[in-house]
This record gives structure tokens, C-alpha cells and sequence, in this order.
């Protein structure tokens, strides 16, 4: 249902909608004066303390995010076949496909949103507050106001799009009207002032200039600065009815009530919470073959942000140079060995001529001593990690590829070659010098001529083809039981927040995990949870 707008605003007695946003352009900048004219003066001086540093994760999240919604932005744009500049001339229905696109771009969208919540915390006025905090919170409410203006401009035209994004997703944890309410908060006059008494603030307060943020924040001060001489602040008064209403983001989301907790717990975690123990790692030990393929599920980490579904990691097992010795010591392997170099040779062998510093790199103990038994792809980029570091996970599953030992043996020899390659935080398959987790996966096991591999199908998220480790065990659901089932289950360790632990957990249940909503433990005991 559309707000009403309040009669003490007389908007229909303007002369267009541009007039109206310049009168209240005018009086948001008054609110400015107004506000850096009666800040307290011991606040001032309160946020002046010497050499107050900013957190270098905070920093991180926000230029990510920046980063992040902006590239959301200029993909909208270039999609008025799905998201039209103007409002169509008539109804249309979208097609299953497109209407699974607005969702995931919109779900993407308020990833990074939510990531900015978690550190904007409004310092109270009577409250001392450092240069740095003042500038890392400022810097998060920017970015999300000004790009939330930005999406609002751009997907309001349609009210196909809008149904679409209203619509509930309980696997991303999205309930009915989230963009109607995401809306609301960001088109109301409680926000606009909030950013009049923080931008007074911020010409206030005596403090070096931040170079790491300070671009980010005049960019975003302009871009919101311009959308008020027209519709944003319009339509912003259009919900001034509502004003008394609580404005915070978080107040919509299933997870309202643990979000920013849980997001300020990941930068002072250190490995403290997870599910899986190293017991429990420990004992299935026997159970992990090379090229197995690792799914799994970090509840307290920054890194879901951005990916749909419960799954939000996948790796490869590639195991030891003991382990691969006693695999592939196969007529076949050898056999494949002896046409690719001549010689019968170990896979080991081979790996150490065609991939050198990769091979170095697996062979060489961490800083804990643990042999590496793992490639994966991380925000350090793609690298060996240990049997053991499968512990800092709250849920794992392992899926055995159903190929010979000779496809596993290629797949392991295309993989080592992207050892050391920067991590792809764009997200983009159609590139291969930087990578994200389950391309390493999709990569190493894409079919080639000849070959069988594995094929995992991509779709579009922002317009990037992908596939998600949340794809992974969805596709293992739909194939199950059929031939063209492609994966084992070896294995599913299942994290269970109410209990503080991890289960061995059949196969059935494995199948029904990718339906879960992302914020699965966080929202355990909700309409919204699934088991």
C-alpha cells in the first residue's frame, strides 16, 4: 500500500516534484547550519584525541562495499530491458529467469548494506567519541544512503520489479516487503536529518584527513547533495507521515536481533566459535580423498556477504604427496603418466615438472606445523591450507566427483596451476588471473575435449556468470539418484547453532541443506529457519 502524503507538507500545492526537493534541498542544508551551530562543545573537543586509528578491517568493509554497490549500480543501468529507466507504458509479467535475477542483484545489494550496518553506529551526542570512529561510522552511513538513493532511483520505475523484490526468499532470508520496507527507511525525513546533523558534525570536528576514506566520503556527500534538489528528498517527504518510526536498517531483517553483534564479532573472533572440532576433523581423516570437493560454512564470517544461499565456501582435498602416492597408484594413472611425459612417472613427479612453485608451496608445513592438504581460493588469494584449518568451520561436507582416477589426476594438475593467484573479489568466471573459491572448483573440473569432468551450470548474478558453493549442493539435490548424478556425499558434518556443535548428518539432510536460509544459526527459532 503506497504512503500517503501528509497534507502538512502541501507537496500537491508545488509546482512539480524538482520544486519540492529544492525546498527541501534548502531546508536540509538549514538543518545542517542548524545542527554544526548547537554541536556541544565538549563534544568537540572530545573527538580530538592524538593519533586515534581507524580499524583497518572497517576500512576494508567499506571501500568493498563501495566497490561492491557501485558495480550493482552501473549493471542496473545497463539493463533497461530488466530493470526500464521509465515507467512502462504498460503492465508486463517478468519471466522466471528475469524475476530470478532482480532477486539475486537485490539480495547481492543488501549483502553489502548490511555489511555498512554493522558498523555505522551512531554516536550519541552527549558521548565522546575519537576522530577515527566518527569517520569509519560516517563513512558506512554515507555509502549506504547514497547508494541506497541510487538502487531506489533506479528499480522504482517498474512495478513488476518492485513485486519481484518484494516477494519473500526464505533461502536468502528475505521476508514479503523488504524493498518496500528498505525503502521506507531510506525515504524518510528521520534519515535525512540524521545525515544533516552527522555532515555539521563532520565540518566540526578538527581531525586529519583519512586519505583511505576521504575520496569515498566527498563522493558520496556530493551524490546525496544532488539527489536532494530532486526526487529523493521529494519522495522522502512523502513518508514523513512515519517519521516516529525507528530508522535503523536492521529493523526489518529476520536476524534484527543478532546482525550487528554477530558483524562485530568477526573482526575480534580469531577462530574462537566454530562447529566442526578438530576431533571431529581428526576422525575423518581416513574418509578424504584427492579431489574431493570441500563445501562448507563459516557462520561469523564477512565473506558470506554477497553469496546467496547457506553454502558459502568450496575447496578441493589434494591431499599429500603420501596420500596422492597410494591414489594414484593406478594402471590407468600410470598409464595416462607415461603418454604425458614419456616415462612412467608419479603424479607427483609430474606435479613438481609442470607446476614447480606450486608444488614447493603444498609441500611446505604452515606456521602450526600441519602439512597443507587443501586448495582453496580466499581473500589471500588461491592457497594451500591444512587438514587441521577444516576446523575453523561450522558446517562441512565432502562430495567425491564420480570420475576415474585419471580425470581426478587432470583435474589436480589444472588446479595446482592457479596456486597463487590473487582472489577475484569481482566475482568474474570469464577471467582466469584472479579467482573465487568455486571457480577453483568449476575450473579444475570443467570438461575438456575428449574428457568427462564435471559440468556445473552458471548463472547470471549482476550480470557475471557464476556458480555458488549454495549452486554446488542444489545441483547435487536435483541429479540425486539419476544418471546424470555427478557426486558422492562422502560425508556431511552439520553445524547446529541451538547445540553449539556439529553432527554427522545423512545424506537427505544434505540434500535439504541449500534451501536453508544464509543466516541459517543466526535466525534458528524463527519463521524463517529451515532444518
Amino acid at each position: 500500500m503506497e504512503q500517503q502524503k501528509p497534507s502538512a507538507l502541501r507537496l500537491s500545492d508545488t509546482a512539480s516534484g524538482i520544486s519540492a526537493g529544492s525546498m527541501l534541498a534548502k531546508s536540509l542544508r538549514l538543518l545542517v547550519l542548524i545542527a554544526a551551530m548547537t554541536v556541544p562543545g565538549d563534544l568537540v573537543a572530545k573527538a580530538r584525541p592524538e593519533g586515534a586509528p581507524l580499524h583497518p578491517g572497517d576500512i576494508t568493509v567499506i571501500k568493498n562495499a563501495r566497490k561492491g554497490m557501485g558495480t550493482i549500480i552501473e549493471y542496473i543501468k545497463t539493463r533497461p530491458d530488466l530493470f526500464p529507466h521509465e515507467k512502462p507504458p504498460t503492465e508486463r509479467v517478468l519471466a522466471l529467469a528475469e524475476r530470478q535475477e532482480v532477486r539475486d542483484t537485490w539480495a547481492r545489494f543488501l549483502d553489502y548494506q548490511l555489511s555498512l550496518d554493522s558498523i555505522d553506529q551512531p554516536p550519541e551526542w552527549d558521548a565522546g567519541i575519537d576522530d577515527g570512529q566518527f569517520t569509519i561510522g560516517y563513512a558506512s552511513f554515507l555509502a549506504r544512503y547514497r547508494y541506497a538513493m541510487d538502487f531506489i532511483g533506479l528499480v522504482d520505475n517498474d512495478p513488476a520489479v518492485r513485486i519481484a523484490l518484494n516477494e519473500a526468499v526464505p533461502e536468502l532470508g528475505l521476508p514479503v516487503r523488504s524493498y518496500a520496507d528498505f525503502k521506507f527507511h531510506y525515504l524518510n525525513i528521520a534519515i535525512a536529518g540524521r545525515f544533516a546533523a552527522l555532515s555539521a558534525l563532520n565540518r566540526v570536528i578538527d581531525r586529519p584527513a583519512y586519505t583511505a576514506l576521504a575520496s569515498g566520503i566527498r563522493d558520496d556527500e556530493r551524490e546525496i547533495w544532488m539527489a536532494a534538489q530532486g526526487k529523493g528528498l521529494h519522495e522522502t517527504a512523502s513518508n514523513a507521515v512515519q517519521v516516529t518510526k525507528h530508522v535503523l536498517f536492521k529493523t526489518f531483517f529476520p536476524v534484527q536481533k543478532n546482525i550487528s553483534e554477530w558483524m562485530g564479532d568477526t573482526r575480534v573472533l580469531n577462530g574462537e566459535r566454530y562447529y566442526v572440532s578438530l576431533e571431529q576433523i581428526d576422525a575423518i581423516a581416513n574418509e578424504l580423498r584427492p579431489g574431493d570437493i570441500l563445501l562448507q560454512r563459516r557462520e561469523w564470517f564477512l565473506s558470506n556477504l554477497g553469496l546467496p544461499g547457506f553454502w558459502s565456501h568450496a575447496a578441493l582435498y589434494v591431499g599429500t604427496q603420501k596420500e596422492r602416492a597410494t591414489y594414484f597408484d593406478d594402471p590407468a594413472v600410470h598409464a595416462w603418466l607415461e603418454v604425458m611425459d614419456g616415462k612412467d612417472k608419479t603424479f607427483d613427479a609430474l606435479l613438481q615438472i609442470v607446476h614447480p612453485e606450486a608444488y614447493r608451496n603444498n609441500l611446505a608445513p604452515d606456521a602450526h606445523g600441519h602439512m597443507p592438504r587443501v586448495l582453496e581460493a580466499m581473500s589471500e588469494g588461491v592457497v594451500f591450507t591444512s587438514r587441521e584449518h577444516l576446523a575453523t568451520t561450522d558446517s562441512l561436507a565432502v562430495l567425491r566427483p564420480r570420475l576415474s582416477k585419471v580425470e581426478i589426476a587432470k583435474a589436480l594438475l589444472k588446479a595446482f596451476s592457479y596456486s597463487g593467484r590473487p582472489y577475484d573479489f569481482d566475482f568474474d568466471f570469464r577471467t582466469d588471473n584472479q579467482l573465487v573459491c568455486t571457480e577453483l572448483v568449476y575450473k579444475a573440473y570443467e570438461p575438456e575435449q575428449g574428457g568427462h569432468g564435471i559440468r556445473f551450470p552458471l548463472h547470471s548474478v549482476a550480470g557475471r556468470p557464476v556458480i555458488t558453493a549454495n549452486d554446488i549442493a542444489r545441483q547435487f539435490d536435483h541429479d540425486y539418484g539419476k544418471t546424470e548424478q555427478q557426486l558422492d556425499m562422502v560425508l556431511f558434518l552439520d553445524g547446529k547453532g541451538d547445540e553449539g556443535e556439529a553432527i554427522k548428518a545423512g545424506v537427505e539432510r544434505f540434500r535439504a541443506s541449500w534451501r536453508r536460509p544464509k543466516w541459517h544459526i543466526l535466525i534458528q527459532g524463527t519463521p524463517f529457519a529451515s532444518r
